[in-house]
């Protein structure tokens, strides 16, 4: 089930090599490798805005290109001072149906899951001693501490911001069926879901700006990352290590699948042999895991900027904190939280045909009569397990003008006239599978990919002057509401405001969901500098009650 493409290097890996000298200079940078020695480029490469990576607090910082703007996550985020909030959190989770009607090219059917989403996640924060904001230089990370908030923007504390233990990211992410195969597509089967634990690192002194060594940017980039898809058995097909080009490789015999419409249990906790994850399909009575170790082949890519070639590390990774708070984050991240749901949205514009050679649009659709810029990384309707549509997912850079399926009323209960797929439905976490989390909030990194030079306003981020919710250009954003599903049980779902059954809307639009700009602080050579990446609305208490034990997934699997 492979879709091997041998295309040149995509947009942003070219930008990265014409920008190398400049910002090797002005941020004291390490050189970075020549194009030709860039050249062979794993399936997975971050700076070209893969879907599956987290998203970086400065691309241009990071990557050293121009043009990069990151990709749209809406969250649902969970705090908790309560021990175990930031390392053992028990989901259940609906998987969405996709409606009878199959999309057609013109845009003028129904959407689907792979339109609107290529992923979504579950989150939390992991340590690596190998990663930003300065990799191998600060304490080592305590796993499942507190000790290791580091919030200061003084320097000279102790506590600076910029002195953070080396800190990963790590994504649960579910993928939907029926279109583009992996590796270089969304999905896995023409008619189930898979899922992989990904985490993702940054090889990248914050306080220095220097990269990793040349043949680490080559062989894993500079945002690496750890992925094994969820098997039966819990072991990984092939090793998770990022350097090794086949882990995005779909194996039938031993991946693990799932249908939609089925509920799954999702328990994610640490381990001594390290985080695990386990996903008990309710519905289909079966379990799968994947455990974040070495025997898995997950690895730290050793941060040695002087050597000559790359040296990865078997590691078992490990949650960063005990609890869940503001104050829990990935300091290099553009998001600023811990515990959070994401989706991915906004990489699907219709296409209906495509150059195989560059991966480029030829021929537009969807309503949207010209090929835009954003119009790359496509694929032509044969390429499609089953769909036979076209499109673009849009890798270098995003949907930048925002007319994509994922900014139209193609989800649930927007208020369009076209079918739509189900509400993703997922409950608030357990902690330690037995007591909720006390207070929720929601965050979307709009102001991040409004930063970009497609837009005529682009997004401030040092003012948050033209960063704008919902997007220039979009004609819908969905939200986050709940759903009721007796007195003591609730659900989350996504999608507008008239969803059927849902009982609280949070103001009904984007704007009132997401509230206001939210400044954070990241290290740098010269000093902190503080951005608005994100809105975020912090609500007082959690307004979605989750059932200890077996009864909640009972009941999503009876009344939604």
């Amino acid at each position: 089930m492979r879709l091997r493409r041998k295309w040149p290097v995509i947009i942003g890996l070219v930008a990265l090599a014409a920008f190398a000298a400049p910002f090797a200079k002005a941020d004291q940078r390490t050189p970075i490798a020549s194009p030709a020695a860039r050249s062979a480029v794993k399936p997975l490469d971050c700076s070209t805005n893969r879907a599956m990576c987290t998203e970086v607090d400065d691309s241009e910082f990071v990557f050293g290109e121009d043009h990069y703007v990151g990709h749209d996550e809406p969250a649902n985020l969970f705090y908790s001072d309560t021990p175990g909030a930031g390392n053992d959190n028990t989901y259940f989770l609906r998987l969405p149906k996709d409606p009878p009607q199959q999309p057609v090219q013109d845009g003028s059917g129904s959407s689907w899951n792979f339109q609107l989403h290529p992923a979504f996640w579950f989150g939390m924060a992991m340590c690596d001693d190998q990663s930003a904001p300065a990799p191998g230089a600060n304490a080592a990370c305590r796993p499942d501490s507190d000790s290791n908030i580091y919030t200061d923007t003084d320097v000279n504390s102790p506590h600076y911001i910029g002195k953070h233990p080396g800190a990963g990211f790590m994504e649960m992410q579910f993928y939907p069926p029926g279109w583009v195969p992996f590796p270089n597509g969304v999905s896995c089967d023409p008619t189930k879901w898979c899922a992989a634990l990904n985490i993702d690192s940054l090889s990248l002194n914050y306080n220095t700006g220097t990269l990793n060594n040349a043949d680490c940017l080559n062989k894993a980039g500079e945002e690496y990352v750890n992925y094994a898809f969820l098997t039966n058995s819990g072991a990984a097909t092939t090793p998770a290590d990022p350097t090794n080009n086949d882990r995005f490789t779909v194996d039938p015999a031993h991946d693990a699948f799932y249908s939609s419409g089925d509920v799954l249990k999702v328990h994610m906790f640490d381990t001594s042999a390290g985080f695990r994850v386990e996903v008990t399909d309710v519905t289909q009575h079966r379990v799968s895991s994947m455990t974040a170790s070495a025997a898995n082949g997950f690895a730290q890519v050793a941060f040695q900027p002087a050597a000559t070639t790359c040296q990865t590390v078997p590691s078992a990774f490990h949650p960063m904190y005990s609890t869940s708070s503001e104050a829990t984050r990935v300091p290099w991240a553009a998001h600023g939280y811990n515990i959070a749901f994401s989706d991915e949205i906004g990489h699907f514009e219709y296409c209906a045909a495509a150059d195989p050679g560059t991966g480029n649009c030829t021929q537009a659709a969807g309503g949207d009569g010209t090929v835009d810029a954003d119009d790359n990384f496509c694929f032509n309707p044969s390429d499609s397990v089953l769909v036979k549509i076209g499109g673009c997912v849009g890798e270098a850079p995003t949907d930048d003008d925002y007319d994509g399926v994922s900014y139209t009323k193609a989800w649930p209960g927007s208020g369009g006239t076209t079918p739509t797929p189900d509400p993703i439905a997922f409950s608030s976490p357990l902690i330690h599978g037995t007591r909720n989390f006390e207070r929720s909030a929601f965050e979307t990194d709009l102001p991040r990919i409004e930063d970009n030079d497609t837009l005529p306003l682009p997004c401030n981020r040092q003012t948050g002057v033209n960063c704008v919710n919902p997007p220039p250009g979009s004609q819908f954003y969905p939200i986050f509401v709940t759903h009721q599903l007796n007195p003591a049980a609730c659900v989350w779902q996504e999608g507008g405001p008239a969803i059927p059954g849902a009982s609280k809307t949070f103001g009904g639009t984007s704007q009132a969901e997401f509230g206001s700009l939210l400044p954070l602080s990241y290290p740098r050579p010269g000093g902190p500098t503080t951005v608005y990446n994100n809105f975020r609305r912090v609500l007082p208490s959690n307004p979605c009650s989750a059932l200890p034990g077996e009864a909640l997934g009972a009941l999503m699997g009876h009344k939604l």
